[in-house]
C-alpha cells in the first residue's frame, strides 16, 4: 500500500530512496520470522488468542509508523507491524484445515490465497489516491483503524478451532460446574506449559531441517513468491517511468493483477475438489497429498508465460493493455500454484497443519525481502525484456519439474522425514 509514496516519503523524512525500499520490504521480512512464533504458539493456547494479540500488535505499530519523523522509528515501526500482521499466514490455513475435511478445502483454501494477494494488488490503488489527497501518513493510519475494526468483528464472531483447545476449555468448563476432575483425553498426559512451548517453538524449525518434502515445497513457493514481489516492487514505478501516468492511474494497473487472481480463485478451488473427489474415488477411497498435484501444472506453466509476455510488452512499449494482460496470466498462475503447494502441505502434515504452514513460509517470505533488492540492478542491466526472460527460465528450470517429483516421489520424500513430535 506504500508502494506510490515512496517517494513522497523520502522528500518528506529526508531520506535515500534506498531506506524507502528497506521499509517497503521490511515488512514482508517480519513475515518469515513472525509464523515461526505464532504458529506454534497457536498450538498452544488456540487460534484465537493469538490472531487477537498478533492484530493489536500491527494496529499499534501502524499508528507509530504514521508518526515517524525518522528513518529508524519508520524501519523498525514496519517490521513490529509486519511482525502483527503475519498471523494471516501463520493461522488462515491451519483455520481452515481445523473447518473442513480433506475433499471439502479447495475453495476454503482458494479465498485464503486469493485475499492476502489482493492486498499487494488493490492497495497501490488505494495507497495513492490517499497520498495524493491526503498524505502518506494516512495509509498508516487508515490500515489500523480498518485492523481495529476487524479486531472488535473477531471477538464477536471468532470462535476456536483447535480441537485441543476447545476440548481443554470444555473440561475447565466442567470441572467449574460439577466439581469433578474432568479432563480431555490429551490432558492426561500433557507436558508442563513451558515444555509444550519449547517443543512448539523449536518443531517449525525441526520439520524444514527433516523433512525433503517440506524443502522442495519450501524452495518452490519461495522462489515463486520472490519472482512475485520483484514484479510488485518495480509494476507502480514502471508505469510511471516507462508509460508517463500519474501515481494515482499508474495504481489502477494493479487491477489486472485482480483479474488474474480473481479467475485462479473461481476456477482453481472448485477444480481442486473436483480433482480430490475423482482421484479419491479412482482409488476406492485412498487419499494422498498429491491429489493436490494437478492443479500445479498450470499455474507452473502461466507464470514464466506471464513473465515474458509482461517483460517484452514492457520493453518495446506497446499499448498498456498487453502489459497487463501479461501480468494477469502471471498472477493467475501464481495463485494455482500457491494455492496447490499450501493445500499439500497442509494434508501432507495434518498433525501440525500451523508448524508446517510456517516452515514453509519461512524461505518463501526471505526470498519475498531479498528479491526485490536487486531488482532495479537487474532491470538497469537487462531491461523488463531479458531480465524477465531470465526470471521465466529460472522458474521453468526448477518450477517445471516440481509438480513431477512430487507426483512420483512424493510418497517416498514423506516416508524419508523422522517423524516430530
Amino acid at each position: 500500500m506504500i508502494a506510490p509514496a515512496l517517494s513522497h516519503i523520502s522528500r518528506h523524512l529526508h531520506i535515500t530512496p534506498e531506506d524507502t525500499q528497506i521499509a517497503l520490504s521490511i515488512f514482508i521480512l517480519a513475515f518469515a520470522f513472525g509464523p515461526l512464533i505464532l504458529s506454534p504458539c497457536t498450538e498452544v493456547f488456540g487460534r484465537k488468542p493469538v490472531w487477537i494479540a498478533s492484530s493489536t500488535c500491527y494496529v499499534i505499530w501502524n499508528v507509530i509508523c504514521g508518526f515517524s519523523t525518522k528513518r529508524g522509528t519508520l524501519i523498525a515501526s514496519r517490521f513490529f507491524s509486519g511482525f502483527g500482521a503475519s498471523a494471516q499466514f501463520a493461522i488462515s490455513f491451519p483455520v481452515l484445515s481445523d473447518c473442513w475435511k480433506p475433499e471439502q478445502r479447495g475453495k476454503s483454501f482458494a479465498l485464503a490465497t486469493f485475499i492476502p494477494l489482493l492486498g499487494p494488488a488493490i492497495g497501490p490503488i488505494v495507497g495513492g489516491v490517499i497520498t495524493e489527497n491526503i498524505g502518506w501518513r494516512w495509509i498508516f493510519w487508515v490500515l489500523a483503524v480498518f485492523d481495529a475494526f476487524l479486531i472488535l468483528l473477531t471477538f464477536v464472531f471468532f470462535r476456536e478451532t483447535h480441537g485441543q483447545t476447545i476440548l481443554k476449555k470444555k473440561a475447565k468448563k466442567l470441572r467449574q460446574q460439577t466439581g469433578r476432575n474432568y479432563r480431555a483425553e490429551f490432558e492426561a498426559t500433557s507436558p508442563s506449559l513451558a515444555h509444550r512451548l519449547k517443543v512448539g517453538l523449536t518443531r517449525p524449525y525441526r520439520l524444514l531441517i527433516s523433512q525433503p518434502i517440506l524443502q522442495l515445497l519450501s524452495l518452490l513457493l519461495a522462489y515463486n513468491f520472490g519472482i512475485l514481489y520483484i514484479v510488485l516492487s518495480t509494476f507502480a514505478t514502471m508505469w510511471i517511468n516507462r508509460y508517463n501516468q500519474s501515481t494515482a492511474t499508474s495504481g489502477l494497473n494493479y487491477l489486472a493483477l485482480v483479474i488474474g487472481y480473481t479467475i485462479a480463485a473461481q476456477i482453481g478451488g472448485p477444480a481442486t475438489d473436483r480433482i480430490w473427489a475423482h482421484m479419491k474415488q479412482k482409488h476406492h477411497g485412498h487419499t494422498s497429498p498429491e491429489y493436490r498435484v494437478p492443479l500445479m501444472v498450470p499455474g507452473v506453466l502461466l507464470i514464466p508465460a506471464g513473465l515474458v509476455w509482461y517483460g517484452w510488452s514492457v520493453q518495446y512499449r506497446l499499448h498498456w493493455a498487453m502489459p497487463d494482460v501479461g501480468i494477469g496470466l502471471f498472477g493467475c498462475g501464481n495463485i494455482l500454484a500457491t494455492q496447490a503447494m499450501q493445500a499439500y502441505v497442509m494434508d501432507a502434515f495434518a498433525d501440525h497443519t500451523a508448524s508446517a504452514s510456517a516452515a514453509s513460509q519461512f524461505l518463501r517470505n526471505l526470498f519475498a525481502f531479498a528479491f526485490p533488492i536487486f531488482a532495479p540492478r537487474m532491470y538497469d542491466s537487462l531491461q523488463f525484456g531479458w531480465g524477465n526472460s531470465l526470471l521465466a527460465f529460472m522458474f521453468l528450470a526448477m518450477g517445471v519439474p516440481g509438480p513431477f517429483v512430487l507426483w512420483k516421489w512424493g510418497a517416498k520424500l514423506r516416508e524419508m522425514g523422522k517423524p516430530q513430535q
